[in-house]
């Protein structure tokens, strides 16, 4: 039996890293990307909860910060969940195997 998580504990990990790594550390977003070699715009999108969380973006955190991209995925993943749990009752789809 799968355990079910408020969606009130689900954080965006995009605000996560900005308030916990970036902000912290006193780093500029451009400063940030071109240390990254991505994009302001991308990376700008992600800090401010406009984007998801890449694998690839995940791995620059944890070389650049410490932080285990497999932490930083799980934590995109518990977000993604909850916010499909908040309309979960508008998917109208049946069950086809027996109960």
């Amino acid at each position: 039996m799968a355990l079910k998580m408020h969606p009130s504990l689900a954080v965006n990990v995009g605000d996560w890293i900005r308030t916990e790594l970036v902000e912290p550390h006193g780093l500029k977003i451009k400063e940030l990307a071109e240390h990254f070699g991505v994009s302001r715009q991308a990376l700008s999108a992600l800090l401010n909860g406009r984007a998801h969380l890449s694998a690839d973006m995940a791995i620059r955190f944890e070389k650049a910060f410490g932080v285990k991209a497999d932490t930083l995925m799980r934590m995109q993943v518990a977000w993604d969940m909850a916010q499909a749990r908040t309309h979960e009752a508008d998917l109208h789809v049946r069950s086809l195997v027996a109960a």
